[in-house]
């Protein structure tokens, strides 16, 4: 009986010895195999709606303003639709809208959207945005509501882009509302031309936008671009 008691034991030990060998083995090959899905994912690409060069643009098509005063403007929450409140890109192939995993914008469409927005109008302007650069008091600030109403960016051909807005001077009242559609062609170059072309109706709405404010500040009637 000792005997048999002696033999079994490093059968134990051996076939422990085996299974740890084993599941060594395993979690070495789950770990070999996960990082090669890590390193065959594609990268996710990042944009803005800001166009690299509309500072210069701006610059060099915009008049010098010459005002007395400075121009405050303090522009609300973007409305959108709600199948473009995400990071991703949504464009139209086909009849199908896709969603790009991979192509990403640098925060949510509705923020980025809001952000160029009032940047481009301030820069059209020379204005101070008031969630930036506060006003001094008794000021007037030039309240901004936008909304984009249709925002269609078709692979390999157009974009066309809705806009309503309404700017109302927040010392008297005045006010105007006005509407309008944007449209840019989609050239080659895949989804870095799409970008480009939503750029483009993006800056055509903040100058449009602009010139809004500016009537309501020089008195003369709203001249709403499209």
């Amino acid at each position: 009986m000792m005997q048999s008691g002696m033999q079994i034991r490093p059968q134990i030990r051996t076939q422990m010895r085996m299974r740890k060998a084993l599941l060594k083995t395993v979690a070495l090959t789950a770990t070999a195999l996960w990082l090669t899905a890590c390193s065959s994912s594609p990268p996710v690409r990042f944009y803005s709606l800001a166009a690299p060069d509309a500072g210069l643009q701006t610059a060099a098509s915009a008049p010098t303003p010459i005002r007395s005063t400075a121009i405050f403007i303090d522009l609300g929450p973007v409305g959108v639709p709600e199948r473009l409140t995400r990071p991703q890109l949504v464009v139209q192939q086909g009849d199908r809208m896709e969603i790009l995993e991979q192509d990403r914008w640098t925060s949510s469409f509705n923020n980025e959207l809001h952000d160029t927005l009032a940047n481009g109008i301030a820069a059209q302007l020379g204005a101070v945005d008031v969630k930036h650069g506060g006003r001094p008091a008794g000021q007037a600030v030039y309240r901004i509501a936008v909304d984009l109403r249709q925002f269609d960016a078709i692979s390999g051909d157009h974009v066309n882009a809705a806009f309503g807005w309404t700017v109302t001077r927040s010392d008297d009242g005045r006010a105007a509302s006005c509407q309008a559609t944007y449209s840019a062609p989609v050239g080659s170059g895949g989804t870095q031309a799409l970008v480009a072309a939503m750029q483009k109706t993006v800056a055509m709405a903040s100058t449009a936008i602009a010139a809004t404010v500016d009537d309501i500040r020089s008195g003369a009637a709203a001249n709403c671009g499209s």
